[in-house]
Parts: C-alpha cells; structure tokens; sequence
C-alpha cells in the first residue's frame, strides 16, 4: 500500500492555494515535551542525533502529537562542524561552545570539507527511515547559514554582540571571504546530502544575522547565500531562508533565488508584502504568545492568519522557535484552530 502525503505545506511553499493553511513549529521537536525530556536524563543531543530510531521517534512525535503539516529532521547546527575539524560541544545552559576558534585565514585554511556519508551517515540514515517509513508529511532538512555558524566559530560559543565576528569580518576580509567558501561549500554538500536521503524541503538558519547592517550583508554575506541558494535549484525542493531580528533584510532574501521569506513577530506579514516581498511568506507567532491565555493566543493567531491569507502563499509558524516551559497541548489547539479557521475562511 502506497503511503500517502499530506503535501498542504509544500503546496504552499510553492505559492499555490490550498485547502487551508499548513502550520509546524520551529523547535517543535524538543525541548517542551515531557517525552523528550525524559530522554535528555539520558542522552545528550550529539548522542540521540547519532541514533536513527531514536533521532527519528524525537522528530516525528510532534507531527503525531499535534497534527503539524510538516517535519523537521531533530539535529543542530553545529552537527557538520566536527566534519570540518572543529571542536565543538553542546553545553547545558550555555549552547554549542568552540575550543579551537578562528582567528586567521591559517585557521581558515585548515578546515576541512565535508563528506556527508562517511562523516554523517546517522543523519541520512534518519532521514530514510523518517520518510521510507513514518512519516505522512514532508520533512524539512537544514543547515545553518555561513554567517551564523561563522559567528560560533569565530566567538567560540554564543555571542550577544558579535564584536568579534564582525571585526574579523571587517579587518580581516581575505580570511572572512575564505570562510564564507568554506561555509558555503559545506551547507551545499550538506544539504543535497539531506534532499537525496529523501528531505522534501530545506530551511536555512540565518539566527543571528540581524546583527548585520543592509550595507554590510549585501557586501559579505549575500554573495554566498546567492550562491548556496542558487545550487540548490536544481534540486527542486521549497527553500526556506529565516533569521532573527532580521526584518531590515527581508527584502534581501526576497532577491534570493529562494521560495520562502521566514519572518520573525517583529515585521507584519502584511507590512512585509506591502514592502515588495511576493515570494511565499511564513510566520510569525511571538513565541511567548504561547504562555499566555487561550483568548489571547486565539486572537493573536487569528490577526496573523487573515494577514497571510490575504494571498496564496502562506504558512503559519512561530517567529522563533518554541520555549520549554510551552504546553503541549497549547500547540496541538493552536493547530487545529489554524486549520479550521482557515478552512472556514478559503
């Protein structure tokens, strides 16, 4: 019997109508639910990301859990960075923490590139067995963007100002460019790796390249996006770009040769449209909407929802991703309120 995939969210990542808008949840799988943690007493996430079943049961619970229109894999971004020959731990309460920073373009020099099946062959194993046999939805692959992950390689950890990262940017700009390469080669690599294991569409986290100016991304990160995204035609999946803090470079990605915009709560979907970006939009719940009562989360939804319905086009998410301390079941109402208000309204 052939498996049968509810194919909503790609529908729209695409720009085409839908029967009602598709919704999933960025850090759906994780961190607020109760079987999750339970596993975290156990595992770390470098080692439940090494384990296909387990790393497949972690990413496919929401979409049972809550009816989302979408999977995406459980992994971090960090996860290719060891491939390179970086150093790189998931600390508990502090993030991905760096021992061997960059400082120059020697250190740059010295990375490696990366081979996705002989260095991350659990991840393309989860991948098949996700989309061979669990799930009823596509699932979205990803990568970190260069300036992000450049960002954790240059600070040696998380970084609230990026000064370090953007004076390399600045005073060192053969070495910056070099990295870029690097970085752009690798999440290329990577991500075809994930679309050939069966990843039906692929978001790019740019998280912190809000910190740039318009000037200074156009000059030293765009270039490479262009590139990363332009290579990824050709695989003829939806490609999704999302940042936060980011709104001043909405209409960059819209130049991008990308389908999807990914906006934070900070930029109305329809302040955006009116801006000039046509491409599909997806968004953007304040995350902390989710603490609160269930007459606010409904009327908050409702705004947003008749924002982005207002043309084909559109895909509901949070504006960054879920906090623990969210309730499950908040999510799974907030679902199904998505989906019959929509349907009621196309």
């Amino acid at each position: 019997m052939t498996k049968v995939i509810n194919e909503t969210f790609l529908k729209a990542a695409r720009g085409e109508k839908t029967d009602y808008v598709p919704v999933w949840y960025m850090r759906q799988a994780g961190r607020s639910q109760p079987e999750y943690r339970e596993l975290k007493e156990k595992y770390s996430l470098f080692e439940i990301t090494h384990q296909p079943e387990l790393c497949a049961y972690v990413t496919r619970l929401p979409v049972e859990q809550y009816n989302v229109d979408a999977a995406i894999l459980y992994k971090d971004i960090m996860t290719p960075l060891p491939a390179l020959g970086v150093d790189v731990d998931i600390v508990s309460g502090i993030g991905p923490v760096i021992s061997n920073p960059i400082r120059s373009l020697q250190d740059v020099e010295k990375l490696g590139e990366i081979h996705p099946e002989q260095d991350i062959p659990y991840v393309l194993d989860t991948i098949k067995l996700l989309v061979n046999e669990q799930l009823n939805v596509p699932l979205i692959g990803f990568t970190g963007a260069p300036f992000t992950v450049a960002s954790y390689m240059i600070e040696g950890g998380p970084s609230k100002s990026y000064n370090k990262t953007k004076a390399f940017m600045y005073t060192e700009p053969k070495a910056w460019f070099a990295l870029m390469d690097k970085l752009g080669d690798m999440a290329i690599t990577y991500v075809k790796a994930q679309i050939h294991a069966g990843a039906k569409a692929i978001q790019i986290f740019d998280s912190w390249v809000g910190a740039l100016n318009v000037e200074d991304y156009r000059t030293y990160i765009k270039p490479t996006m262009d590139r990363i995204f332009s290579s990824l035609r050709g695989e003829n999946v939806p490609l999704i770009m999302f940042g936060v803090g980011a709104s001043h470079l909405a209409l960059e990605w819209n130049d991008l040769p990308l389908d999807v915009v990914g906006l934070d709560w900070r930029l109305p979907i329809s302040q955006a449209r009116e801006m000039g970006i046509h491409k599909t939009v997806m968004g953007n719940l304040d995350p902390a909407i989710l603490l609160s009562s269930w007459d606010v989360i409904e009327e908050r939804a409702k705004a947003i929802l008749d924002q982005g319905m207002q043309q084909p086009g559109y895909i509901f998410n949070l504006g960054h991703g879920v906090f623990p301390q969210v309730q499950p079941d908040t999510l799974k109402r907030l679902t199904a309120f998505i989906h019959e208000y929509s349907a009621s309204k196309k």
